[in-house]
């Protein structure tokens, strides 16, 4: 017989194995995520810390740079000073300090990368989705305008654009993005074309789903990989497009920018004069985030695609790797072939071969 007063009830005591043995939701969560970070390709991992490195430097550059950019120093002797302990990247020709316009311009040059791929990947998503959802008279007519797009060359018209409009970073955004979304439309349509014919939209049509509704839920989703590789490709071509004219001198050069710094560079002879130190970092920060973007890029396609998830491994036989995508034989076969010295030795069928060929020559040389 239970006492109530003395024994705890059944239910309560199941009820505290059960709280003690179930981990937080909070923990379970930053479990889940972690192990679904470390499962990711080495490509992956690589670009998203260099991304994150860098767009933590352009938050918290302006906050850390040892020097005002824009105090520009009469002496002589402070002018195109190379790198030291005062200066660690050194003075530009009007005496500022290079690496605090570094880290000061990074921050404005990823932003407009930012907010480029931002507005030229939702449009591409929603002109790509429409046209191919619908398709006929309405895939046409966006198909016309996109084309049309498309086969305008972008580079005189971005000089053209960006010289009759003044405005600074966020007018260079909106003039990239315009010329800037073709070709992330074109693919989703197609891979929407593909998917609207598949039997779980004609199943969400039979139900009485709703156009947008279908678009929205059932398609959309599985286009996340495709969307993210045009984002990232549009980001990249927004830096590249951004840094190259202001190169040029067109835009707001003379903002704090990496491609402001270029430009400067440039117009005051720093590459002839052989000022590394002016041009260099710049350049570098440029080319390292577009690497960083690439990888990323690769690392979203073998998540997404298991043949290149699996191309990449490889199995150590003897002293050869072997990687599933190679025109190899059988695994089992080559590890029973594979010598004392580490080296895959004869098939079998090249062993029959060779002693019929031994044999042949031997009739030979009885008669």
């Amino acid at each position: 017989m239970i006492n109530t007063l003395t024994d705890p009830p059944a239910d309560s005591t199941a009820a505290n194995a059960l709280k003690v043995d179930l981990p937080s939701a909070k923990y379970s969560i930053f479990k889940r995520i972690w192990a679904t970070y470390k499962n990711t390709p080495f490509k992956f991992k690589l670009g998203l810390a260099i991304i994150v490195f860098f767009v933590l430097l352009s938050v918290i550059g302006p906050f850390v740079a040892p020097y005002n950019p824009n105090a520009n120093i009469t002496s002589s002797a402070g002018v195109n000073l190379a790198p030291s302990a005062t200066h660690l990247l050194g003075t530009d020709s009007t005496g500022e300090d290079v690496l605090s316009q570094v880290l000061i311009g990074t921050g404005p040059t990823i932003l407009l990368g930012l907010i480029t791929g931002v507005i030229a990947t939702s449009f591409s998503v929603i002109v790509g989705l429409l046209a191919g959802y619908y398709g006929g008279i309405a895939d046409e007519i966006i198909s016309l305008f996109t084309n049309v797009f498309l086969v305008i060359p972008a580079l005189p018209l971005l000089i053209v654009l960006v010289a009759f409009i003044q405005g600074g970073n966020i007018t260079m955004a909106l003039v990239l993005s315009v010329l800037g979304w073709p070709w992330g439309a074109r693919v989703i349509r197609a891979q929407t074309m593909s998917l609207r014919n598949q039997d779980f939209v004609a199943a969400a049509k039979e139900t009485g789903e709703s156009s947008l509704r279908i678009m929205l839920v059932e398609i959309l989703p599985k286009l996340v990989s495709i969307i993210a590789s045009s984002f990232i490709f549009t980001v990249l071509y927004a830096i590249a497009a951004s840094v190259g004219l202001m190169y040029l001198g067109l835009g707001d050069v003379n903002s704090i920018t990496l491609g402001g710094m270029l430009f400067n560079a440039s117009n005051q002879s720093a590459f002839i004069l052989n000022e590394y130190w002016w041009y260099l970092p710049p350049g570098l920060i440029i080319a390292v985030f577009g690497m960083g973007l690439v990888l990323l890029n690769y690392g979203l396609d073998e998540i997404g695609n298991p043949r290149l998830r699996d191309a990449s491994k490889r199995q150590k036989i003897g002293k050869r790797n072997i990687r599933p995508s190679d025109p190899t034989p059988v695994l089992a076969l080559l590890n029973r072939q594979v010598g004392l010295f580490g080296r895959i030795s004869k098939l079998p069928f090249e062993e029959e071969a060779g002693k019929n060929k031994s044999k042949k020559h031997s009739l030979y040389g009885r008669a």
